[in-house]
C-alpha cells in the first residue's frame, strides 16, 4: 500500500528540490492513467477530486477509488480533495478516506479565511491528515480575475494556520489552455521570503514548461495543479477513438484508447517536474 498524505510527498519535495504534480481527476479512466504514468516515472502523483468531478461522483465512491488506485501502485499516491470550500464537504471527503483536503477561502476576507482554514487544517492534523490552504485568488481564464497573494498576508496566513501547503495566485490562472502565463518570480522570491512551507501552483496548465521545471527545481514552489492540459489530451484521443470508426457504440472499447495517450502526456507532465540528474 502506497497511499500517503500531501506532507509526505511535499516535504520530501522541498528537500529534494523538484515538483509533485497535482493531476485533476474526472474519473477513473484518467485517473487509472495517472497512476500508470507516475509507476513508469517513478514518482509520486496526487489524485485531486474537484467541484467538476465531485459533481459527477460522489465523494465516497471517489474515497474509494483513490484508495484502491493507491493500494496497488508501487510509488506513493495522495487522495487529495482540491477546492473544498465548506467544513462540510472537508470533514465528508475526511470520513471517506482521503489523505489531504483544500480548504479554499480565497474569495473571502483574510481574517475569515485563516480562521477557516485553520479549522479545517486542525481537523486534518487530528486525524493525520494533511491540509492545504490558499491566499490570494487564482482567477479563471474567461471569467474571475486574479488576486496576486500579498508576501505579508502569505505570512500571516501560514503562520496562523499552520497549513501543509500554500497555494498562491502569482500571475497563474485556472483552465488556461495555452502556456503563456509565466509566473511573478519577484513575488515567489518574497513569498518564499516569509514562509517555510512548500507553495502551490493552482492552473499549473498555462506556465510554460521551462519555467515549470526551473521553479519545480530552484524554488519552494513543490506542487503543480495541472488539468486542463490533460483533459485536452484526453478529449483529442476520445475524438481520435470515436471518429476511427463511427459504427461503433460500446464505450468500453471506445474509451480504452484513450489510456495510451493519456499516460504519454501524464508522463511529459510528470518528467518535467522531477529533477534526475542523468537527464541532463
Amino acid at each position: 500500500m502506497t497511499l500517503a498524505t500531501l506532507s509526505e510527498v511535499l516535504q520530501a519535495a522541498l528537500k529534494g528540490r523538484y515538483a509533485v504534480a497535482g493531476l485533476v481527476t474526472l474519473g477513473w479512466e484518467d485517473m487509472r492513467a495517472y497512476v500508470a504514468a507516475a509507476e513508469a516515472e517513478g514518482v509520486p502523483v496526487i489524485l485531486q477530486a474537484g467541484p467538476s468531478c465531485r459533481a459527477h461522483t460522489p465523494l465516497p465512491i471517489l474515497g474509494k477509488m483513490f484508495r484502491y488506485l493507491a493500494e496497488h501502485a508501487s510509488v506513493p499516491v495522495v487522495a487529495h480533495l482540491d477546492h473544498g470550500d465548506t467544513y462540510h464537504v472537508c470533514k465528508e471527503a475526511l470520513d471517506c478516506g482521503f489523505t489531504s483536503l483544500m480548504f479554499d477561502g480565497s474569495r473571502k476576507p483574510l481574517r475569515q479565511n485563516i480562521d477557516e482554514t485553520a479549522a479545517i487544517a486542525e481537523l486534518a492534523h487530528a486525524a493525520g491528515i494533511s491540509c492545504e490552504g490558499e491566499i490570494g485568488f487564482v482567477g479563471y481564464s474567461g471569467g474571475e480575475k486574479s488576486a496576486g497573494t500579498d508576501p505579508d498576508d502569505a505570512a500571516q496566513f501560514a503562520r496562523d494556520t499552520a497549513v501543509d501547503a500554500l497555494a498562491i495566485s502569482v500571475g497563474n490562472i485556472h483552465l488556461q489552455q495555452d502556456k503563456q502565463g509565466a509566473l511573478d518570480e519577484p513575488r515567489i522570491r518574497a513569498i518564499e521570503a516569509r514562509t517555510g512551507v512548500p507553495l502551490v501552483i493552482h492552473g499549473g496548465s498555462g506556465v510554460p514548461l521551462a519555467q515549470r521545471r526551473a521553479l519545480a527545481r530552484g524554488s519552494n514552489i513543490c506542487k503543480f495543479n495541472i488539468g486542463t492540459e490533460l483533459r485536452m489530451a484526453f478529449g483529442e484521443a476520445l475524438r481520435i477513438a470515436v471518429n476511427r470508426d463511427p459504427a461503433r457504440y460500446d464505450r468500453v472499447a471506445i474509451l480504452t484508447e484513450t489510456h495510451d495517450p493519456i499516460v504519454a502526456a501524464t508522463r511529459r507532465v510528470l518528467n518535467n517536474l522531477h529533477f534526475r540528474p542523468e537527464s541532463d
